[in-house]
């Protein structure tokens, strides 16, 4: 009896020290993370400034690589039907929230394949116009669209910033102005050239051109105003409580991943979020490091899910 006691014990002892060499053992080789988006993107500024520290802290090399196209739906799904070792990451923005309920064959479900790892940052959308535009704030703007034919221009169809403004637009201030979709780098400078005369895209773009007197800005979506452009009120002081449309982006793993390894690489990038330099790579890019746990994460990734599938369904907008 005696000798079948420490067998157990014995056998509780190995198990416990083996998980120990398990969890101490990762990671053993590189470790991959899949941008949905192309290189130069902001997805892609967050992918990298997280990297090289990421790299240091678990001691293997963090690899990025840039799989775009249709809407970061290629990326998404690539990494779904990876490896669920804890060596194959994604990196997305909100359009992993949003693209479920927009394109009729996104390839995922939120919270079903992927599960979330870390925030990274976020930045809101903003809204402005070229100069010429005889309104010097949404008021105006709002009342100017009542008598003439307007047109904005967004970062494409299905972003938060067609997506967003049509929500504003439409369905709270009562305005027809016409959606105009660019890509994310022609948007504002279809504004500047005056090609369009209304503009609503990511804020990274529009800052220094605001500064410069080339376009002028009216409101920002996000809950708070935006350290890039202290200045710019929220859609929400001007009247429309609760509203808020930003850009977020996030790291993410295949669902079956390692509890152990989920956990551990949470917490090693929120320490690299709390890193000086860090913040000040940023905040030159208008975007702001934010730090979630887990679950928190998790939470947000669904409930913007939910927010968005009701947006598509009161804009009716559609990509394919």
């Amino acid at each position: 009896m005696r000798f079948i006691k420490f067998l157990t014990v014995f056998a509780w002892v190995l198990a416990g020290a083996l998980s120990t060499l398990a969890q101490a053992a990762f990671p053993e080789k590189p470790i991959k993370i899949i941008v949905a988006f192309p290189p130069g993107s902001s997805t892609d500024i967050v992918a990298r400034a997280l990297s090289q520290p990421l790299s240091e802290a678990l001691g293997q090399p963090v690899v990025i690589e840039n799989r775009p196209g249709a809407g970061g739906n290629i990326g998404t799904q690539a990494v779904a039907r990876s490896a669920a070792d804890g060596y194959t990451f994604l990196m997305h923005s909100v359009a992993y929230s949003v693209n479920p309920s927009l394109y009729s064959k996104a390839g995922y479900e939120v919270g079903k394949e992927l599960t979330g790892v870390a925030m990274g940052a976020v930045s809101p959308n903003i809204i402005y116009v070229h100069p010429s535009v005889k309104a010097n704030d949404m008021k105006e703007l709002l009342a100017l669209a009542k008598t003439e034919s307007l047109s904005y221009a967004s970062s494409g169809n299905g972003t938060t910033t067609h997506l967003g403004a049509e929500l504003f637009f439409r369905n709270l201030a009562k305005v027809e102005i016409q959606h105009v979709p660019y890509s994310p780098a022609a948007a504002a400078n279809a504004v500047v050239s005056g090609q369009v005369m209304v503009g609503s895209t990511s804020i990274p773009p529009v800052v220094q051109l605001a500064k410069a007197g080339r376009v002028r800005p009216l409101a920002v979506t996000s809950a708070k105003r935006s350290g890039a452009l202290p200045n710019v009120p929220t859609v929400a002081e001007l009247g429309y409580p609760g509203f808020e449309a930003n850009t977020w982006f996030a790291m993410l793993a295949p669902a079956a991943t390692p509890t152990d390894v989920l956990d551990r690489v949470n917490a090693e990038v929120n320490k690299i979020l709390q890193n000086k330099s860090i913040n000040e790579g940023f905040a030159a890019q208008s975007l702001e490091a934010i730090r979630m746990d887990r679950p928190t994460l998790d939470a947000y990734l669904a409930a913007e899910a939910k927010k968005w599938a009701g947006v598509v369904q009161q804009t009716g907008a559609k990509v394919d």
